[in-house]
């Protein structure tokens, strides 16, 4: 069974009951609503419960964490992206996500849908009629009702025992245990009168360093007895505790500790600390200040460290934080401070696109999807110019990696609100174009690309003239016109000075102009000389693609072993990238090299895998002209050396098992 869940915060307490009947609610229903308050431990049951399922319960789990989410635009597309669908095709987002989960038996996991209830109820109740082996647990502070959802109602722990443990044990991480009968009575006091609710008691345990628990136990007595009493629902009660307890947590903190607090509340992911510097930091949180604070708001639980590093801060805790941004008259501040700063990742990020850190460039902007989205929301509200500027940088990350939804979303958005400058509409143009392009929408592209090219001659920019250059070439290219390109791209080059990210497309886009032609000589010289440029400079994206053409290359002369080698190159480099698109091409490129040096099972495996990934991008096989007959030609050749029995056996194999572990396996082989 495939799944990911978010790490635990410190040993699991408790909730053996609810564990087995939420796991029994699972095996009956379809859609499964874990309702509680805030801080109630909704996410955390959720998850220990996936974690807990029997290897055979799921062919997959999928944990789509919204609390990232502004609104519903982007709920599809990110939920398409945790079950691994990296769709480049035009269709509707939910219709192709519908299609790739299909008929197989998969538990979606919704985490924190309480702002997004009506969205989440329409996805769901969609996927639902559409795809008879889903299961859907949704976690919210409200039901979502829709048709046919078994409500699971989350309450505290149990006073006298699952909430003493978790109090305990949380009491120990900071050093604190009770040694007389009074400390144990004062610690079940805290227990009764932070009602049992699992965030109220692990931020409570989180000050026995600095309060003794029988302080504490008379503190909340005073406070809570003098509330206004709860109804018959209790559900007041609960949230006035949990008030407290932040309240409590907050006082507690030092000014600067409080300062930091409300300030990171404006992450919409989990923050590295060189982020939450450069946005949170000012005025009194400099050097220092910042660190000792950050510091502090860990001790205190507020934040949690991830293994990564990373610092999370859970959504209650978040929402506090944005009340008191905005008591302090610093929410529009530091808006603009988070989207300039993530404006500025972007850049960097292009920046670094050619040379070594490229790969880590894509990781980076991977791990703050959330806050990018963020910052082009926030943008596109205030600026949208440099909304404009962001997306069009962004817009070829994200397309690259399989987002382009996402991409498509933005641009769109940018491009109907800016008519200016030109270079800013030449690169929000091109990307807009490679993203249609992707996408099979050769027409649109190739508007987008002849407004990029005038946009490009208006600003005087060779670089974008370059790119509108390559996005005009690809096109003529997957048309089968590859006449016109070589002479377009030379034009491009002769403006360009050294090797720039658009040269290094320019030539790219070259090379597979003159193998189209049949100029096999020179483009496998050019190949090779720009195979050679990307390794010197470290990077991949550009590497992967010589490789492709060589490896297309070498079987079209006869030369399969060194196919297979281009073709596994290639593979790697599109893996470190994150490329499923490229990882498709090459795995079909690799099968077709592999039935040539006559191993046809591992042949049939690869094009199994392959097809794997095609369906995770949504198209049929696709690529440039040329690979069709190659890849009818050895498949023929695959089936003749093994019968179409075995054939067909190692084929629907690889098409069942998860495609990165048959990939992984073909690339351990020589």
């Amino acid at each position: 069974m495939q799944s990911w869940t978010p790490p635990e915060r410190g040993p699991f307490v408790g909730r053996d009951h609810e564990l087995e009947a939420l796991s029994a609610r699972l095996e009956r229903h379809r859609l499964v609503t874990l309702a509680g308050a805030g801080g109630i431990g909704k996410s955390r049951l959720a998850a220990r419960t996936v974690r807990l399922l029997p290897p055979d319960a799921f062919e997959s789990v999928h944990w789509v964490p919204l609390w990232s989410l502004g609104g519903g635009t982007l709920l599809v597309p990110l939920v398409a992206d945790a079950c691994g669908l990296s769709d480049h095709s035009a269709r509707d987002p939910l219709d192709a996500l519908a299609t790739w989960l299909g008929t197989r038996r998969v538990l979606l996991v919704l985490d924190s849908c309480e702002h997004l209830v009506v969205a989440c109820r329409e996805l769901v109740e969609t996927l639902l009629a559409r795809c008879p082996g889903l299961v859907v647990l949704a976690t919210s502070r409200e039901p979502l009702g829709g048709a046919g959802e078994t409500l699971f109602p989350l309450g505290p722990l149990s006073l006298d025992s699952d909430a003493m443990d978790l109090f305990a044990a949380r009491a120990a991480a900071v050093g604190v245990t009770w040694e007389s009968p009074e400390d144990r009575l004062a610690a079940s006091e805290v227990c009764h009168w932070l009602e049992g609710i699992p965030l109220a008691l692990e931020l409570a345990a989180a000050q026995l360093s600095d309060r003794p628990v029988r302080i504490m136990a008379r503190v909340l007595r005073d406070r809570l007895s003098l509330a206004e009493p709860a109804d018959s629902t209790l559900q007041p009660a609960r949230h006035r505790a949990l008030r407290t307890t932040i309240g409590w947590s907050h006082e507690l903190c030092e000014p600067h500790e409080r300062l930091l607090w409300a300030r990171l509340s404006v992450f919409r992911a989990d923050a590295a600390v060189e982020d939450i510097a450069r946005v949170c930091g000012g005025g009194p949180l400099t050097g220092g200040a910042l660190e000792k604070a950050l510091d502090g708001l860990r001790r205190k639980s507020i934040v949690t460290v991830l293994p990564d590093g990373r610092l999370r801060i859970l959504d209650t805790v978040r929402e506090y934080g944005a009340m008191w941004l905005t008591e302090l008259a610093e929410a529009r501040t530091i808006a603009d401070l988070h989207a300039r700063h993530f404006h500025a990742r972007t850049a960097s990020a292009e920046r670094d696109w050619w040379g070594p850190r490229q790969a880590a460039a894509y990781a980076r902007l991977v791990g703050c999807f959330g806050d990018l989205c963020a910052a082009l929301d926030h943008l596109l509200a205030t600026d949208p110019p440099q909304a404009a500027a962001m997306a069009g940088r962004l817009g070829f990350f994200w397309a690259c990696c399989g987002q382009l939804h996402e991409a498509g979303h933005y641009l769109e958005e940018c491009l109907q609100l800016v008519a200016e400058p030109a270079g800013t509409l030449a690169r929000a143009c091109w990307a807009l174009g490679v993203v249609r392009c992707l996408r099979g929408e050769y027409e649109s592209a190739a508007r987008l690309g002849a407004r990029a090219r005038e946009h490009a001659l208006l600003a005087a920019d060779p670089e974008l003239l370059a790119d509108a250059t390559y996005l005009q070439g690809l096109l003529m290219l997957l048309r089968g016109e590859p006449l016109h390109v070589v002479d377009a791209a030379d034009r491009a080059l002769a403006l360009l000075e050294g090797n720039t990210p658009a040269a290094a497309r320019c030539r790219l886009v070259r090379v597979f102009a003159l193998t189209a032609s049949g100029s096999l000589r020179r483009a496998r010289a050019e190949a090779e000389a720009l195979r050679a440029d990307s390794v010197s400079a470290g990077e991949h994206w550009t590497r992967s693609y010589a490789e492709y053409q060589l490896a297309v290359i070498a079987l079209v002369e006869d030369r399969s072993a060194e196919a297979a080698s281009h073709a596994r190159s290639m593979l790697r480099d599109k893996r470190t990238i994150g490329d499923a698109f490229g990882l498709a091409l090459g795995l079909d490129l690799l099968a077709a090299a592999l039935a040539a040096l006559e191993r046809a099972e591992e042949s049939a495996t690869a094009y199994g895998a392959g097809q794997a990934f095609w369906e995770m991008v949504g198209h049929p096989q696709r690529g440039t002209p040329e690979l069709g007959p190659l890849r009818e030609h050895s498949e023929r050749s695959a089936r003749l050396q093994i019968g179409s029995d075995a054939y067909d056996a190692a084929y629907v194999l690889a098409t069942l098992t998860d495609p990165f572990d048959t990939l992984s396996d073909v690339l351990r082989h020589p």
